[in-house]
């Protein structure tokens, strides 16, 4: 679970919702300024108990540099409501959304996007650029995997899969505070951000916290599948980031021809914890792919 730096709205971005099949989704939305010359559109897809806020340190610093970018909840996450079966909540259903998303934003035709999906978006993202890889003009995977999560990281999956099979989303959360007490963690210091990470979560419709939790248990490694697409991929992560191990994601970046590149002074989530740096390492992307 990431947690933004701050949560006003930054210059240049508004609260949106797109239309998808499955109902419309939440998303910020920032557009370059007026004399500021487009270059291009990105997509960005939160991971499993993400949101749209996980990128809003990056939104406006990506339109000043030209780029449209469009921040999501998928659906049953914070501002997105969802169906109430976990079925409808396969990493395949998923793209789906993402489809029509890019439709909307980018128009029917063949034009493409610079799309980035972190941790559980990650394995998202790469189910579209799978199916539509003609609509993709580079691919970012943050903080993700080749297949499911492993070791400490399933361990949890599966725990919040079990609790939000009986538990609401707000009952949910007490618990997760009773034990982040017991284990002295420390508190967010702002009072703003701390409210906004509790109403995010008791957002979150526990159908969908059942079914992408199961997703991220069960997914299949589809790396040689996204290598012969030869799409520009970028592998990055935190250089702290423990939710796949950091040698997994190398392994991964050397099966897609590349190398990961580790983000300093950032953990499980780069753009709010070091945004600074993923905007400089998404423009050096994204400008040798225009």
């Amino acid at each position: 679970m990431s947690t933004p730096p701050f949560v006003d709205l930054p210059a240049h971005t508004s609260a949106v919702r797109l239309p998808t099949a499955g109902g419309p989704l939440a998303a910020l939305r920032a557009v370059p300024p007026d004399a500021i010359e487009r270059r291009g559109i990105a997509v960005l897809v939160p991971g499993y108990t993400g949101s749209k806020e996980d990128f809003i340190a990056v939104l406006a610093p990506l339109a000043e540099a030209g780029y449209e970018v469009v921040a999501l909840d998928q659906r049953g996450q914070h501002e997105s409501s969802g169906p109430d079966d976990p079925a409808a909540y396969t990493i395949a259903r998923l793209a789906t959304d993402l489809a029509d998303v890019v439709d909307e934003i980018a128009g029917t035709e063949q034009r493409r996007i610079h799309l980035l999906g972190h941790s559980f978006g990650g394995l998202v993202a790469r189910e579209y650029a799978l199916a539509r890889p003609e609509r993709v003009r580079s691919l970012a995977i943050f903080d993700s995997g080749p297949a499911a999560v492993p070791g400490g990281s399933a361990e949890r999956a599966k725990a919040l899969v079990f609790a939000a099979g009986f538990l609401t989303s707000a009952q949910i959360w007490v618990e997760m505070q009773k034990m982040a007490e017991a284990e002295g963690a420390p508190q967010h210091p702002d009072p703003r951000i701390r409210a906004f990470l509790q109403k995010r979560f008791e957002a979150n419709d526990t159908a969908m916290l059942v079914g992408m939790g199961t997703a991220i248990l069960e997914a299949p490694d589809r790396t040689a599948e996204l290598a012969a697409t030869a799409l520009p991929v970028l592998v990055a992560a935190g250089v702290g980031d423990e939710a796949w191990p950091v040698g997994l994601q190398k392994e991964m970046a050397t099966r897609l021809g590349t190398d990961i590149v580790l983000i300093e002074d950032a953990a499980h989530s780069p753009a709010a914890e070091n945004p600074a740096a993923t905007v400089r390492l998404l423009l050096d992307f994204w400008g040798q792919n225009i």
